[in-house]
């Protein structure tokens, strides 16, 4: 859909598949995703949003979730679940799927990329309590950014590299999050009570869009998508469906 709610449309009809975690390419001309192809077995897809077309880009790898291009479009950033050891680890691929490799002694989820392509960012709980961290791709100068309860993980860095948005608390009492790229001069972005969560940046990192239940609290498919200003200021809801719309990701 459009930034301000307008021109939803649906782009997969599987209706007995799951499919989560869309993520924009930098052109706009595609749409990263994974869906569901059998039992611990999720793939990552790309969709043309010219003509439809959709290209499965991993193999029976396990459960791969959280696609991301990179900023200049040519690689892509996503994490493998091993049911059998329930270990997360974090892979990078050529944007059609090619010259597969993980980022070593590097645990973690819900990746993301800096701006300049350079670092990662991700949750984990290699310190016990999930934070975030951020890792070149290298698997060196591991840094961890975060020091707040329950982080859920999906988070995002803003396009100059200054800030970034997370959510954290426990259920239902979950909010936005805001701070330095460093974790320094933290505060919470979203008003309370709307159980909000899944933050990204807009491309000119003055909004971010997130999930909450502003409207319907307590109702599990009572979820919308929601934009607010980077200073907590001009709230504005852009679904009102009967299910719940969750994991908005915002593009060029």
């Amino acid at each position: 859909m459009n930034a301000d709610g307008t021109g939803f449309r649906r782009l997969t009809t599987e209706d007995n598949i799951q499919h989560f975690y869309p993520s924009l390419s930098p052109d706009g001309q595609s749409v990263l995703y994974a869906a569901f192809r059998e039992a611990n077995v999720y793939e990552i897809y790309k969709l043309d949003l010219n003509d439809s077309t959709v290209d499965r880009l991993t193999n029976k790898l396990g459960i791969a979730t959280s696609p991301e291009f990179s900023p200049d479009g040519q690689r892509i950033v996503f994490t493998r679940n091993n049911p059998r050891t329930d270990q997360y680890q974090i892979l990078l691929m050529d944007q059609n799927g090619d010259h597969l490799i993980n980022i070593p002694q590097t645990l973690g989820w819900d990746t993301t990329w800096s701006p300049d392509g350079k670092r990662i960012l991700f949750a984990s709980d290699r310190d016990g309590l999930i934070q975030l961290f951020t890792v070149n791709l290298n698997g060196r100068q591991l840094f961890r950014v975060t020091n707040l309860p329950a982080i859920r993980g999906r988070s995002d860095w803003s396009p100059d590299g200054q800030f970034i948005v997370t959510y954290s608390g426990a259920a239902w009492n979950r909010e936005v999050y805001i701070m330095n790229a460093d974790g320094s001069n933290v505060r919470q972005l979203t008003p309370s009570g709307g159980n909000s969560q899944g933050p990204s940046f807009s491309p000119d990192g003055k909004w971010v869009t997130f999930t909450a239940y502003f409207d319907h609290h307590g109702d599990e498919n009572g979820c919308e998508v929601y934009i607010i200003r980077t200073d907590g200021t001009d709230l504005r809801r852009l679904t009102d469906n009967d299910y719940c719309d969750y994991q908005p990701r915002w593009g060029p």
